[in-house]
C-alpha cells in the first residue's frame, strides 16, 4: 500500500517537471513568431532631405520598431514600417530592383509597400510625414 502512494507522488512530480519543461520551450517559440505589437505612442523623427538619394532607402527607428524611408526614381517619398506583415521580420531593400524583400520567406513588396508575392497578407503600413526646410519629418 505504501508503495502506491510513492508511486503517484513521482508520477506527479515527473508531469509537473515535464510540464514546466514544455512550456519553457513553447514561450520562446511563441514570442519569436507572434507578430509584435503596433506602439501608437510615437515620437517624431527628422532626417535632412539629402540623407536619402534617389532611389536608395533609409532605415531608422520609429515608434520602438524598424521604419524605412524611400525617395523613389524620380523624386517621390514614401515613409513606411520596415515589419513584414507575415511574421514580423525587418524587409531590405533591393535597390537594383526598387523593392522590398523579405529575407524570411521570401515576400516581396513595392517601393510603395504594396504586395508583389510572396506570404505576406497586407501592404506594409505607410507612415505619415511632411517635407519642409530640407528635412523631412516622420511622426
Amino acid at each position: 500500500m505504501e508503495n502506491v502512494g510513492r508511486r503517484k507522488f513521482l508520477g506527479l512530480c515527473l508531469g509537473g517537471v515535464a510540464t514546466g519543461a514544455l512550456a519553457a520551450l513553447i514561450y520562446p517559440l511563441y514570442r519569436y513568431l507572434a507578430p509584435r505589437p503596433v506602439e501608437s505612442s510615437a515620437g517624431k523623427v527628422v532626417i535632412p532631405l539629402n540623407d536619402v538619394p534617389e532611389g536608395e532607402a533609409k532605415f531608422f527607428e520609429f515608434a520602438g520598431a524598424s521604419a524605412v524611408l524611400v525617395k523613389k526614381r524620380g523624386g517621390e517619398l514614401v515613409a513606411l514600417s520596415a515589419v513584414c506583415t507575415h511574421l514580423g521580420c525587418i524587409v531590405q531593400w533591393e535597390k537594383d530592383k526598387q523593392e522590398f524583400l523579405c529575407p524570411c520567406h521570401g515576400g516581396l513588396y513595392t517601393a510603395d509597400g504594396t504586395v508583389i508575392s510572396g506570404p505576406p497578407p497586407k501592404p506594409l503600413p505607410k507612415l505619415p510625414f511632411t517635407v519642409a526646410n530640407e528635412t523631412i519629418t516622420i511622426g
